[in-house]
């Protein structure tokens, strides 16, 4: 074939672009075969880079299904000349505006080359033994000049979307770390500013996008991992600390049911006390402030829709919880045995928590009496429950990215 269409038909200018595709096709090296499929598939991972779209692609593909062989060969001649009817069928029904539309995205990327006839027809031109002498339609060429450029652009992308993908997974393993190890703190009684650590990591997580790149990931990645180090330092060294009395006095609790008399794994009563003194009035467990407001509210936000002028300070989290109270069914009997027990602010954090929960608990306020004679045995605490809804909104918030 004798190739002598170097610019295209009609009012279609020649541009540089075209100019330097023709040069890099002339450029190829000699004896080089790319298979065509495998080609495409790096072509569609370096899109982006490459910048063409999805739809240009599609039009590619098309147009690589009337090259009749899969091994694409620089030293052949890789012309193909479909109709746009026949282009627009393959191209999954394509409309004819928007087909030439891709078309000339791919001439203007470099992926194909434009070889126009003199009226603009795409055909081909065969000889007395049925060889093709001249076609006129689309080059293939760059595809084999340019394959080794394709490769090491998909090479790049796969390299760089495994990257965010490690970035990801270590951001959700500090993030359920941190989680786990406040709560076991809290639960735990572990002397530390539990509270600046929560501000901490939620200062961080709030800083994640919802669409993250690998370099906005990485540096919180590398904060959450320190704050990780720093807080199991914290649980570690308090570990150490403890003596073996103390650690099977802190032990105790968790199996003070199977006991049959509670005040013996009980801390804080002198085992020569504890068969003289009466269960009931001496358990109760000490009302404290246990957990920031800001916590709290992350934790079980639906409280803050039944305030009446929003929720600024623990009165008023305290009077709405009250209004919750009523509107969930909680019995006044109910509720005044759990603020003796808990504390007030602990019952009205409770009661926020079962809101938040909603359907999931059918009986409010038995649910409640159950908790408050756990928290009367002291085999109850509120900090498990509160990191629970901070990691299922996280969970939800997350699914939603």
């Amino acid at each position: 074939m004798d190739h002598i269409a170097t610019t295209p038909f009609g009012r279609r200018p020649l541009s540089l672009a075209m100019v330097a595709s023709q040069v890099a096709a002339k450029a190829r090296p000699p004896n080089t075969t790319v298979h065509k499929w495998q080609i495409f598939r790096a072509i569609c991972e370096g899109k982006a880079a490459i910048g063409v779209s999805d739809r240009s692609l599609a039009v590619l593909n098309a147009l690589l299904t009337f090259h009749p062989e899969t091994a694409l060969t620089s030293d052949d001649d890789l012309i193909v000349f479909p109709s746009n009817a026949q282009l627009a069928l393959r191209a999954h029904g394509m409309p004819p505006t928007t087909l030439r539309r891709h078309l000339a995205a791919l001439v203007d990327c470099g992926l194909v080359i434009r070889r126009d006839s003199p009226n603009g027809k795409r055909y081909a031109r065969k000889g007395q033994g049925g060889a093709i002498e001249t076609a006129f339609g689309f080059d293939l060429t760059p595809l084999v000049a340019r394959a080794a450029e394709f490769e090491r652009l998909a090479e790049e992308v796969q390299a760089e979307r495994r990257a965010l993908a490690l970035a990801r997974e270590r951001i959700t393993l500090y993030r359920r770390d941190v989680a786990k190890m406040i709560a076991v703190g809290l639960e735990e009684d572990v002397p530390a500013d539990w509270r600046g650590y929560h501000a901490a990591y939620l200062g961080l997580v709030s800083r994640i996008p919802r669409t993250a790149t690998r370099l906005e990931l990485e540096p919180l990645a590398e904060k959450l991992g320190c704050l990780v180090d720093e807080i199991r330092k914290v649980l570690e060294n308090h570990v150490e600390t403890q003596n073996p009395d103390a650690n099977e006095s802190q032990s105790g609790c968790h199996i003070q049911n199977s006991n049959p008399n509670p005040l013996e794994s009980e801390p804080g009563f002198p085992g020569s006390q504890g068969a003289a003194v009466e269960p009931q009035p001496e358990t109760p467990r000490t009302p404290q402030r246990s957990f920031p407001l800001g916590m709290v509210l992350e934790a079980c936000p639906d409280i803050v829709d039944y305030a009446r002028h929003g929720i600024s300070s623990w009165r008023d989290f305290m009077a709405t919880a009250g209004l919750v109270r009523s509107a969930l069914g909680i019995s006044p009997s109910a509720w005044d045995d759990a603020r003796s027990v808990l504390g007030e602010e602990d019952a009205a954090v409770m009661v926020a928590a079962i809101l938040q929960r909603g359907e999931a608990i059918k009986s409010p306020g038995g649910y409640l009496r159950s908790l408050t004679e756990k928290a009367r045995g002291g085999a109850f605490s509120l900090g498990p429950v509160l990191m629970a809804l901070l990691r299922s909104k996280l969970g939800s918030e997350r699914k939603r990215a």
